[in-house]
């Protein structure tokens, strides 16, 4: 890569000035461009530049000119820099676009990508909850891998049509990716594009044509049945016993399981607890306490658990499996999933299926099957979001069949 100025001789005007243009090679391409509204005679052009001639002349405005030539000049040292640092093949567009570009300059070269998607990290952690966090550190981790693997080198130039391509075969192709985790890493990649653009580390916004799928799943939840079935039923170990407890509170109110493990027993008002809800930030939030839940609560007060056991969400998880199969909430399930256009059909026990989030689907599901008006429910979850509920209210197979044979039973 290669820069120099050429006085346009050839140009001249009346007075003698002429246009001085710059001239850039690049893998064997030539660039030629003009600098706007700089001019020179022949006699004052010397290095490069227009030096002062004031003695005998008028003010040939050599300071001004200079500048414009010496701004020119750092652009294309920068973009020069640029390309190199991000290891970038280019060809002559580029450099011109890049020359056009205003916005363009000192500001991105002050760290590669991955180093400021860490800063994208560290300086969302005060403003979303713990697991967004975690969940950006997951794409991050899965944006190197993609790098390594494919040998694409991410940038902020090259979050393009090409790079969602090459993610999309990546994703499919080589890690059986599902449509719905797939649309998770788009959305997230696209987050903190936009995140770097407001900030000025880019001026690239091909991220916004980028698809994020998104397929409908099955709604995993207990059935009435099911929820009264593990709630009676006795287990010998101690631990299964709390996890069972812990499961059944949040299916019989609705809590998150964030919102569990930091329950105390000052937000228990007798008919109601008064909490802040962690996710959506919620204050003063108030959620009816059925007999139910009343009566899990009742078992470890003035115990050393009261108000409820504390575990994390790792073990919870873990162990919930177990307790769901010991209850006998065994029947097969059959869970279809995409992989790009691949459709995978699996029949899986319904207790392998069950995790912390399907007790919030449990109460909500079985909630409008017992009849509860919807938005009674919907306050009583704290769901600020009417897309996000939607997942949650998608009607329950045990009030569609309640419906129809209500009516049709008559006959």
């Amino acid at each position: 890569m290669e820069l120099k100025f050429v006085l346009r001789k050839d140009k001249a005007n009346k007075n003698g000035l002429c246009p001085i243009r710059a001239d850039i090679s690049i893998n064997g391409q030539r660039i030629r461009k003009t600098i706007v509204g700089v001019k020179s005679s022949e006699k004052d052009w010397k290095n490069n530049r227009i030096k002062a001639n004031l003695k005998n002349e008028k003010y040939n405005f050599h300071d001004e000119y200079n500048q414009k030539i010496k701004d020119f000049e750092d652009k294309i040292d920068i973009i020069f820099r640029y390309i190199r640092s991000n290891d970038l093949t280019v060809d002559k567009d580029y450099i011109i676009n890049k020359i056009n570009d205003e916005y363009f300059g000192e500001n991105n070269l002050k760290k590669d990508f991955f180093s400021i998607y860490q800063e994208y990290i560290d300086k969302s952690k005060n403003r979303v909850v713990p697991g967004s966090i975690r969940r950006y550190k997951s794409n991050r981790k899965f944006f190197q891998e993609f790098e390594e693997f494919t040998g694409y080198t991410m940038h902020f130039d090259s979050i393009n049509l090409d790079f969602y391509e090459k993610l999309t075969s990546y994703c499919f192709e080589e890690r059986d990716t599902l449509n719905n985790y797939f649309g998770k890493l788009v959305t997230g990649i696209k987050a903190f594009m936009n995140w770097a653009f407001e900030r000025d580390y880019h001026q690239n916004i091909t991220f916004k044509k980028f698809k994020a799928p998104k397929d409908r799943i099955e709604v995993i939840y207990l059935t009435i049945d099911e929820l009264k079935k593990l709630y009676n039923f006795k287990f010998e170990n101690p631990k299964l016993d709390k996890i069972r407890d812990l499961y059944c509170f949040s299916s019989f109110s609705g809590l998150r399981f964030s919102d569990l493990k930091n329950l105390k027993s000052s937000n228990i008002y007798g008919d109601y607890i008064r909490f802040n809800i962690q996710k959506t930030r919620t204050i003063d939030h108030i959620t009816p306490l059925n007999k139910f839940a009343k009566e899990i609560l009742s078992k470890y007060k003035e115990t050393i658990y009261e108000p409820l056991p504390k575990i994390s969400s790792q073990k919870y998880n873990e162990y919930l499996k177990i307790v769901c199969a010991k209850a006998g909430i065994t029947q097969k399930v059959n869970i279809t999933r995409f992989i790009g256009s691949k459709r995978i059909d699996e029949e899986i026990p319904k207790c392998d299926l069950i995790t912390s989030h399907t007790a919030k689907k449990t109460f909500v599901s079985n909630s409008l099957a017992l009849g509860i008006n919807l938005e009674v429910i919907k306050q009583t979850t704290g769901n600020t979001d009417d897309k996000t509920f939607e997942t949650y209210t998608h009607l329950s197979n045990q009030l569609k069949i309640k419906e129809i044979t209500k009516y049709w039973d008559k006959i």
